[in-house]
This record gives C-alpha cells, sequence and structure tokens, in this order.
C-alpha cells in the first residue's frame, strides 16, 4: 500500500501520481494499491479539486479523498512542515516513508519513491 499525503496539488505532486497510477496498474496481480489524501481545512473544496484532478489527469488506479484537517490522521504522524508525505507499508508494517518540504519533491525524488515500491512488492 502506497499512502501519499499532501497538502497540496502541485506539478510534482501530479508527476508522482500520475508515474505510481501506472505503477499500480502493471502490479495489481500483485495487489498493489495506493491512494492520495488531500489534506485540507475546507473538504468540500478539496473533493472538488481531486475531482478535477483525476478527469484532467486520467488517474484509474488510485482513489482520490479528503481528509479534514491540515494536520492530517493523528495515528500517521505526518510531520507539520511536510508539503507531501509518501508511506508505504506491507502487513501493517511502514517500509518506506518519504516527506518532503514545498518544493522539495523534484523529478529525482519522484523516481526514488517509484523505485521505492520495490519494499513492498514481491
Amino acid at each position: 500500500m502506497v499512502n501519499i499525503f499532501t497538502r497540496k496539488i502541485t506539478d510534482e505532486l501530479t508527476s508522482l501520481v500520475k508515474q505510481m497510477d501506472v505503477v499500480v496498474g502493471k502490479n495489481k496481480s500483485d495487489r498493489m494499491a495506493s491512494f492520495v489524501v488531500l489534506l485540507t481545512d475546507d473538504p468540500d473544496e478539496g473533493e472538488e479539486q481531486l475531482a478535477a484532478f483525476a478527469k484532467k489527469h486520467k488517474i484509474k488506479n488510485i482513489p482520490l479523498t479528503v481528509f479534514d484537517g491540515l494536520a492530517g490522521p493523528p495515528a500517521y504522524k505526518i510531520a507539520k512542515d511536510a508539503e507531501q508525505t509518501v508511506l508505504m507499508w506491507q502487513r501493517a508494517r511502514v517500509k518506506a516513508n518519504h516527506a518532503y518540504t514545498a518544493g522539495k519533491l523534484s523529478d529525482k525524488e519522484v523516481k526514488l519513491v517509484l523505485n521505492s515500491t520495490k519494499k513492498i512488492l514481491p
């Protein structure tokens, strides 16, 4: 499972989600899954943003959802200064944790995140 938490929809996030959508699609037989959670104080606006995002970028394999509150779910302990946080887990154990402050999710980091999916695949 790949959880992508974000506080903002950016070009870098778009790149990551589009590429992760392809990876998930290619690994469905291994039961790979992912979802994106927009952390926001305005869930209604967030839902509209995500619906437009999914349609525009033709996201097919990754559900997009919102969480009411910028802090995110308390159990996930999302860093308050992270614009994006990517958690990968398998059998309830975190196998990778990537957190990025604003502007730090570069193309190089997107490749690193995508490469980390090997940690959760058989």
